[in-house]
């Protein structure tokens, strides 16, 4: 199944990954609340959601979503819902500032449900986007054969794409922690907490506008 069609994906899914959206935004906001594992978490959770895409796409689930509107109103309304509850929370850690550290008994369970919570915002972040969805649909068939496996293949292409977003998204990641210290200051991390929360906002406003 490695051939020519896998390359020509390939190069169309490094251009996706590279272009910037809501699921590099989200990976920026945790870096910046929960560090380098924060990111990470996240990057896994948004990666992981491509599996997802490519099983039903193939399964030809996802063309509900070509061929029938008020599905994909449906799923668009609640991708872009869970943005703006994103940006909402961003928003209200900004207006409220940064709590006090806990005690060292508690650090451990807190900061495990903080990964866990990284992960599952990053899985329904790609997962809820319809954007992702149509992309799988539209693009996938085009670089499976006629004699391919459709459902093995489809999981190839995604883990293709999974690796390219693990690259880049870690990437993303230790930017933002190398750049984090000078940003742990109370005053500047409520306008980071701020920006991000605004830009999640404004772009599940983008998503609830936009059209197929």
């Amino acid at each position: 199944m490695l051939d020519s069609q896998v390359l020509a994906f390939s190069l169309v899914a490094a251009v996706v990954t590279l272009t910037p959206g809501a699921d590099t935004m989200l990976v920026v906001r945790n870096a910046l609340r929960d560090g380098r594992k924060g990111g990470i978490s996240t990057t896994f959770g948004v990666c992981s959601g491509l599996f997802l895409h490519a099983a039903l796409s193939a399964l030809g689930v996802s063309a509900i979503l070509m061929h029938s509107a008020q599905a994909f109103h449906l799923v668009k309304i609640g991708g872009a819902a869970y943005l703006v509850w994103l940006g909402a929370k961003s928003l209200h850690a900004s207006w409220r500032g940064i709590q006090a550290p806990v005690g060292m008994d508690n650090s451990v369970l807190i900061h495990n449900a903080s990964l866990r919570r990284c992960f599952l915002e990053g899985f329904l972040s790609n997962v809820l986007n319809p954007k992702v969805a149509l992309f799988y649909l539209a693009f996938l068939p085009q670089f499976i054969g006629p004699t391919d496996p459709v459902l093995p293949k489809s999981l190839l292409l995604a883990g293709i794409h999974y690796v390219q977003g693990i690259l880049w998204l870690v990437t993303v990641t230790l930017v933002v922690e190398n750049t984090r210290r000078m940003f742990l200051k109370s005053t500047m991390r409520r306008w980071l907490d701020a920006c991000c929360g605004a830009l999640l906002i404004g772009l599940g406003v983008r998503l609830a506008v936009s059209q197929r």
